[in-house]
């Protein structure tokens, strides 16, 4: 689920890069001039082997590599995460507005249902209001999905991808911003409560009575802790600057942090966990205080994925005046999905760190233009 601190480290991390000039007065340093291109050659090289080294590992693993199209119903329907919109036309000049995917989950899930066990893809993904040195308006993402097995199996998968990527980058030790770690060493798994209470001081689950968010209990922790607050604050948005300010720059650091049992208002497409409803089955990856993977155990029933959708279309209304259309299809082929879990993992970040580069753009062949620059 991305929250208002994922937009608001997008839009932070924006003014760190910057090219010189405008696409109407062009950079004089552009990212094909050959000695610009030479500089970047051993990233790209890099990324390479690391990409084809994990088509190796899922192939050895038994898993399919699948393709999704980029063109889709919906572009997802989370509040704080923006779609680009694309008009499609038929052959006699009819349109229809359908949206390039923020991320392949709906196809991926609807395989599941079509009877696929093990799938993975590396698609590319399309973001708006996303651009910075982690962020990019088009990029890859990773994911890969399993039938039958609990999500903790995912956690197993991410330490081996670290060291996949570390090996065939020519990195064990990541680097990040004066952070660093082995990506050899076996992860170490925390839950967000043990986060909030160990790195911030905050009893969290004391905010969550009967699971529901209480905004005015975290609100007073929050300021208990000198951190800045807003009179429209809600419980995610405390949540989310928390965790962001506090949490994430300590996570990673040593070895990766498996960071798991979100609260389950902070997960829209993850089951709750048996024996907390509280919770979800839900955990993000971190390496040298990057978020690298975000994993569910996947939801499957329909109406209360119907229910979170609503909810976060809501939230997206009152924030930013705009709604997105819920996938039909998605819902329906939930109902004949199987028990399955399912990880996202970005490719360029985990690129990144395993080549030594210090910004995405470094890792992309060909970067997308910036008319905003």
């Amino acid at each position: 689920m991305i929250s208002r601190r994922y937009i608001d480290a997008a839009a932070a991390a924006a003014k760190l890069f910057r090219p010189e000039r405008s696409l109407s007065n062009p950079s004089p340093s552009p990212w094909w001039r050959p000695d610009v291109h030479a500089d970047r050659r051993p990233f790209l090289l890099a990324r390479n082997r690391v990409a084809s080294a994990i088509r190796g590992h899922f192939d050895s693993a038994g898993f399919i590599e699948v393709e999704t199209s980029a063109l889709q119903v919906s572009p997802g329907n989370e509040a704080h995460l923006h779609g680009l919109p694309v008009l499609l036309q038929a052959t006699d000049g009819r349109g229809a507005q359908l949206w390039l995917h923020t991320s392949p989950e709906f196809a991926c899930k609807k395989l599941l249902a079509a009877g696929e066990q093990r799938i993975f893809t590396l698609a590319p993904v399309f973001r708006n209001r996303e651009r910075g040195a982690l962020h990019h308006p088009a990029f890859t993402m990773l994911e890969w999905y399993r039938a039958g097995v609990p999500y903790e199996t995912l956690m197993d998968d991410c330490a081996q991808l670290l060291r996949v990527a570390a090996d065939a980058g020519g990195n064990r030790t990541f680097r990040w911003r004066g952070r660093e770690m082995d990506a050899h060493l076996e992860p170490e798994r925390l839950t967000v409560a043990e986060a909030f209470e160990g790195h911030a001081g905050i009893d969290l689950m004391a905010t969550l009575p009967g699971g529901e968010p209480d905004a005015e209990a975290l609100l007073a922790q929050v300021q208990g802790i000198g951190l800045r607050t807003a009179p429209d604050d809600g419980w995610s948005d405390l949540f989310s600057r928390v965790l962001s300010e506090r949490i994430e720059p300590k996570l990673g650091i040593g070895r990766a942090t498996v960071l798991m049992e979100y609260p389950a208002c902070e997960a829209a497409l993850a089951r709750r966990k048996e024996g907390d409803s509280r919770v979800s089955e839900r955990f993000e990856l971190y390496a040298c205080g990057v978020e690298l993977a975000n994993a569910f155990g996947e939801l499957r029933d329909a109406d209360e994925q119907r229910r979170r959708f609503e909810a976060e279309m809501a939230e997206k209304a009152r924030v930013y005046g705009e709604t997105y259309p819920i996938d039909e299809d998605f819902l329906d082929a939930l109902t004949l999905m199987p028990a399955a879990s399912g990880a996202a993992l970005g490719l360029d970040r985990l690129a990144m760190l395993a080549s030594g580069a210090t910004r995405i753009e470094q890792v992309l062949w060909a970067p997308a233009p910036d008319p905003f620059a």
